[in-house]
């Protein structure tokens, strides 16, 4: 008996998804000028944004497909998951060149219905048949939502060509811009899971393990691209902008929490996924939409790595006392803290943001800070390591990172910087200071264990953030 031939389209589409990404930073090296663009009769438009999403979304896929030619070999469907991640490739590259309304929509729809597809590759598995199909209805709404956004605009403006409609979207009247808004922030959400339209995401977890990378590396961020795309849609109203802020805060610390009560590996990836778009849609909402890019951008590389190496997170450890002293604990808390601090100052430097002005870039500078509070806790809680080390290792490997974070952004919002007000200029207000507020409690809480030891809390997380019961496999199986 001859041996099963094993398909070549594995190693075909790897090479030629490489292939795409090496043409893709040329690409954006010739782009690289602020300002450049490439328009070809009002259906595809090329600019900085489109640049940086090519190259982007080619490396993920790239990774994934060379991650997937072993992971999958064994799959009996091995060529058709290979042809939809690279169809979904070539189709995200589309929604980020796409200049006509009918063709961004189309895009937009064709993105989820392989997504849709790909969460449910397992055939004759009811449960990866429930996840993909509740994923299917959610991007079908959103897809509905988004053309009903974009018809409200074209129609306003008489301009078929997003980019026509952007450089009219001025003379629009309030209640107009307001319900456009309204409609493609409701699109953005479903497709990067915010909350109340989450369950989709915590849902999907029958996806290959690759699949799921590619979705949580790259899928889910078309949310921040699309309202950095429709950035003057939403900038030139400072109510419209604080929708925006309150919507990815309440994500953002929800799904924070939520994170903390998941006993899955997996389950507390897709609810990180989750708070990480909701600081991408908050940045958006504070003006700095250039940082939301780089924020999908680096949480790409993040959660890609996080999916694909999740197997070996999986593994039998018995709980360990601390041997750590309280004066050591004292000593690694205070260089965190003034660590963090040095960290926030060090960003807005580098990225010129005012830390006495009135403006937005206070918030931000302060979640950069919360953040880097946060990330010191993984070498504080480093028991391996000496209380000197320790306080050494959190300075050298936070600033640094903290400065190449800032050099992305600053390179990012060059390539940026010729779209219209992708720069708005706006200043922090009451509800600002409020959600800010709530960012500092939730850290607060997370610090002093209080989801512990709330046990009511704690079973309202776990209960708010199950997934649909139709996509649980049973003990049986």
């Amino acid at each position: 008996m001859s041996a099963k031939r094993t398909s070549r389209l594995p190693t075909v589409l790897s090479r030629l998804v490489w292939s795409l990404f090496v043409a893709n930073v040329a690409f954006a090296a010739w782009m690289a000028g602020p300002g450049d663009e490439l328009t070809i009769d009002g259906i595809v438009h090329l600019d900085g944004l489109t640049a940086v999403m090519w190259v982007a979304v080619a490396f993920f896929s790239g990774i994934v497909h060379s991650f997937s030619r072993r992971y999958m070999a064994a799959d009996p469907d091995v060529e058709r998951f290979f042809g939809l991640v690279f169809l979904l490739t070539l189709v995200v590259m589309l929604l980020t060149a796409a200049d006509h309304v009918a063709l961004f929509v189309l895009a937009w729809m064709s993105m989820g219905l392989i997504m849709a597809d790909l969460i449910g590759h397992v055939r004759d598995w009811p449960q990866a048949d429930a996840a993909g199909g509740l994923a299917r209805w959610y991007f079908l709404a959103g897809s509905i939502l988004l053309g009903a956004g974009l018809a409200v605009l074209a129609s306003a403006t008489g301009k078929t060509a997003i980019s026509g409609i952007l450089a009219n979207v001025e003379g629009l009247s309030p209640a107009t811009t307001a319900v456009a808004a309204g409609l493609i922030l409701s699109a953005a959400m479903i497709q990067s899971a915010l909350f109340p339209f989450h369950n989709w995401l915590l849902s999907s977890m029958t996806a290959p393990t690759p699949a799921s990378a590619m979705m949580h590396a790259g899928f889910v961020n078309a949310g921040g691209v699309l309202l950095s795309r429709l950035a003057p849609v939403f900038a030139g109203d400072v109510v419209i902008m604080l929708v925006v802020v309150v919507a990815g805060a309440v994500s953002a610390v929800l799904a924070q929490a939520w994170m903390l009560v998941k006993p899955s590996a997996k389950g507390r990836l897709g609810c990180s996924t989750v708070a990480q778009m909701g600081f991408m849609i908050l940045q958006c909402g504070l003006g700095f939409f250039a940082a939301a890019v780089t924020h999908l951008i680096v949480h790409g590389f993040y959660k890609a790595y996080m999916f694909l190496s999740v197997g070996s997170r999986v593994e039998k450890v018995p709980p360990k006392k601390s041997k750590t002293s309280a004066g050591s604990k004292v000593l690694t808390f205070g260089v965190g803290v003034l660590a963090a601090v040095a960290a926030g100052v060090l960003f807005a430097q580098l990225t010129g943001k005012s830390l006495t002005g009135p403006g937005t870039g206070v918030f931000l500078t302060a979640i950069v800070v919360l953040s880097a509070l946060r990330g010191t806790r993984t070498l504080v809680e480093q028991a391996s390591l000496s209380p000197l080390a320790r306080a050494v290792a959190i300075p050298l490997s936070l600033l640094p990172a903290v400065a190449l974070y800032a050099g992305i952004y600053n390179g990012i919002s060059a390539m940026m910087g010729g779209l219209p007000m992708i720069h708005p200029h706006l200043e922090m207000t009451p509800i600002h200071w409020l959600v800010l507020g709530l960012f500092v409690l939730g850290h607060l809480a997370l610090e002093t264990g209080w989801h512990r030891d709330n046990g009511r809390l704690y079973v309202a997380l776990l209960n708010s953030s199950q997934p649909d019961p139709a996509t649980i496999p049973t003990r049986s199986e």
